[in-house]
């Protein structure tokens, strides 16, 4: 694996088509992202949403002045374990011809970092059940798949 150097901060709205870029790529992801600018108001006002809520952020990973990795964090707290906090992973997606470099492996390193550094109990994530490789890559970064999640869709 060639490791890549990354500049991992938080996203601003001018990363916004870039960030969108990434996930319309996705073959997988199956949530109808796309590069098509009548959605774009609709993404707009996501990214505002986020940017404007306490308990979330959106986060990009740039190499030599580029966008080449997204992902989003949230932080939750619920009665069990005394009250403590979660800091969930959301959204992770690396370039196509940017993976295998490390900046996954960075971006996810920089989630739980910060997580520790903010004293939360743990880091959780989901990953799509056709994503094998994704599996891997998160057991390979020390976690375990200790869930089910479920979902239920409303649109």
């Amino acid at each position: 694996m060639q490791v890549q150097t990354v500049t991992i901060r938080e996203a601003t709205e001018n990363d916004l088509e870039a960030i969108i870029a990434l996930f319309a790529d996705d073959p997988l992801g199956g949530h109808g992202d796309t590069n098509d600018p009548q959605a774009l108001p609709d993404y707009r006002a996501a990214f505002r949403k986020i940017a404007t809520s306490p308990n979330e952020t959106l986060f990009v990973a740039e190499r030599d002045g580029e966008v080449v990795g997204t992902f989003q964090t949230m932080v939750t707290t619920t009665l069990t374990a005394r009250g403590a906090s979660a800091l969930i992973i959301e959204a992770v997606q690396t370039r196509a011809d940017m993976r295998g470099r490390g900046i996954g492996a960075a971006m996810i390193g920089f989630a739980v970092e910060k997580a520790r550094e903010s004293g939360m109990r743990l880091v959780q994530l989901t990953s799509n059940a056709v994503r094998t490789d994704a599996h891997r890559f998160y057991e390979r970064l020390g976690f375990s798949p200790s869930h089910i999640g479920f979902k239920m869709k409303l649109k």
